[in-house]
């Protein structure tokens, strides 16, 4: 096995170095502090989304309430989808105050699209902002695969009922 590969490969500090030559940016740490307080915060509105659902869905089954459980998913989902949509704008409004773009709906679109990761839009981003899209996906991705956890959590009670209910507590 040849490891002289390895030996060209830079130094993590010096690709490191590298990456903020190319980019100039002082400010990609703004982005990147901004990505991590989204994602702490959508782990924090999810979670409590998720336990409402979960105690009201409990409340709604002990009593017999008849179609308590799917309402109470339908508007869990509703909730999640809303708290998505509003880091949508979060993102715009990010975009838009490092004024990445010229006009604020080319931003709102951009963002949307990063953060869904769909890519279908043919973006020219100033060089200093060529992460921008990296950093915004990475929050998409990971927003997106704790809502689902959520929901699947959320499923399994509405699907389980009474049954997981009394037998969660013995």
């Amino acid at each position: 096995m040849d490891l002289s590969l390895l030996n060209t490969l830079p130094s993590l500090h010096s690709l490191y170095v590298q990456i903020i030559a190319d980019m100039g940016n002082s400010q990609i740490w703004i982005v990147v502090v901004a990505s991590c307080l989204m994602l702490a915060t959508h782990a924090i509105a999810v979670l409590g989304v998720a336990t409402a659902f979960h105690k009201i869905n409990g409340f709604m089954v002990d009593r017999n309430i008849f179609g308590a459980s799917f309402v109470s998913y339908f508007i869990a989902i509703n909730l999640i989808i809303l708290i998505h949509l509003i880091e949508i704008v979060i993102w715009s409004y990010i975009c838009v105050g490092l004024k990445v773009f010229p006009s604020n709906p080319q931003t709102f679109y951009f963002a949307g699209e990063m953060y869904t990761t769909v890519g279908y839009g043919t973006w020219t981003l100033p060089s200093q902002w060529k992460i921008l899209p990296i950093l915004i996906a990475f929050t998409g991705v990971f927003a997106v695969s704790m809502s689902g956890a959520a929901l699947y959590t959320m499923m399994g009670s509405f699907i389980g009922g009474k049954k997981e209910r009394s037998t969660a507590q013995i």
